[in-house]
């Protein structure tokens, strides 16, 4: 059995669950597929299926573009004992000759919805020259850089100090605690630049926030040099700072219609075997293994909001999430529920006993089944950088043109 592209896009509309992979390498992925398609290669459907899918009767439809790996897909996914998993009509060039948009590169609604956010808000942001310029007559200036901790120590801005997405609004404060220190926010591109600036902007810190336009791309573009190997983080703070946090952050996620659940709405919803459940702690990796509760994963919100495809694959399921100190959750909760999620935070996660260690989740992928970006690294030639950002700016058209996304910008 097959299912038609038109019944995929209507379950999409339609908000009903449904799991769309492309089983091809991520290289081949990167070139074009549907919006709310995530990958999973048919090597490695074994070793991430369960670990991505977790619920067996998900309607999951797989496809490729002829290369037969659709089929084989399938039978694994059956003997994994998947139930509804079936292929999609005519692969993904069914998708098109039905005529439906194919969006490149990866993380692709995630970076649109960037895009969408900008275009909406006119998030703030200076040119490369303009940092370089500050950074040289030594303005007042704090540059936090939005990425996971080891793309910062691979390259990045003079002066720049680590501070992953969603620690912004806990930290963020810690980094420029006098309201006349301008903000700039980096990341290697667009994405998180733009999130973490409208993060802080949203939460109604009182300083001058800017994002770095174009991250580290812009920057090498503009000719200017990167540093590489830095180790510097911004510390949590403590006592009211973590409280005036967490309220800036709750007011955020109320105004994105996030909802809050204690342990028993929690049990109701875990028993709820028609519908997807992902449960997620947003802190940094150290922290989790510290301590977390039983049954969640780690998935830094920051990267959550950069990499929802990667992290929750089945569109239309529900996510909960946690964080020790409130803001880290309630910040992330309110830009996936912008993204179309249904979300909750799970205000007494840390009330019980915690289980210590990782997470379990699959061994990543080598370099061999990963695609590069030509954002991550240092050794991007010029042209796939300018390339990369002018496919960035043209989402916003795409999706409108795409007109499934669902999204909304409080």
């Amino acid at each position: 059995m097959s299912v038609s592209p038109e019944a995929i896009r209507s379950a999409l509309l339609a908000r009903r669950e449904i799991a769309l992979i492309d089983v091809r390498q991520e290289a081949l992925f990167a070139l074009g597929h549907p919006l709310f398609a995530a990958q999973i290669p048919l090597q490695r459907i074994a070793l991430e299926a369960p670990w991505r899918i977790p619920r067996q009767n998900t309607p999951i439809v797989v496809y490729d573009d002829g290369e037969g790996l659709a089929e084989p897909a399938l039978h694994q996914l059956r003997a994994l004992g998947y139930t509804q998993a079936d292929v999609l009509e005519g692969g993904l060039a069914g998708w098109k000759a039905a005529g439906y948009e194919l969006f490149e590169d990866v993380n692709s609604y995630s970076k649109a919805f960037g895009e969408l956010v900008e275009h909406r808000r006119h998030t703030p942001s200076l040119p490369a020259p303009d940092v370089l310029a500050l950074i040289e007559e030594k303005a007042d200036i704090a540059i936090l850089d939005a990425r996971r901790f080891d793309e910062y120590a691979t390259m990045s801005i003079p002066g720049g100090r680590s501070v992953p997405g969603a620690e912004l609004v806990l930290r963020a404060p810690v980094a420029a605690p006098d309201p006349d220190t301008t903000i700039i926010v980096n990341c290697a591109g667009r994405t998180r630049s733009i999130i973490g600036t409208q993060s802080l902007i949203n939460a109604g810190l009182p300083n001058r926030i800017f994002a770095l336009r174009n991250g580290t791309i812009g920057w090498t573009l503009a000719g200017q040099a990167l540093e590489t190997g830095r180790q510097e983080s911004v510390e949590k703070g403590e006592g009211s700072g973590h409280d005036l946090a967490r309220e800036r952050a709750r007011d955020v996620a109320y105004r994105a219609g996030v909802r809050r659940i204690d342990s028993a709405d929690l049990k109701g919803l875990i028993a709820d075997s028609d519908r997807t459940l992902y449960r997620f702690d947003v802190r940094q990796p150290a922290d989790f293994a510290a301590g977390h509760p039983a049954g969640f994963r780690n998935a830094p919100g920051g990267q959550l909001v950069q990499e929802t495809d990667h992290f929750a694959p089945v569109r239309g399921a529900r996510i909960v999430l946690v964080d020790d100190l409130g803001s880290r959750a309630d910040m992330t909760a309110s830009w996936l529920a912008q993204l179309g999620w249904e979300v909750l935070v799970l205000a007494d996660a840390f009330d019980g006993p915690l289980e210590t260690g990782d997470d379990g989740a699959p061994p990543p992928r080598g370099p061999h089944g990963r695609y590069k970006r030509p954002y991550e690294g240092t050794d991007n030639r010029e042209a796939a950088m300018q390339a990369y950002l002018d496919w960035e700016y043209g989402l916003v058209a795409q999706l409108e043109r795409d007109g499934t996304h669902g999204f909304f910008v409080i």
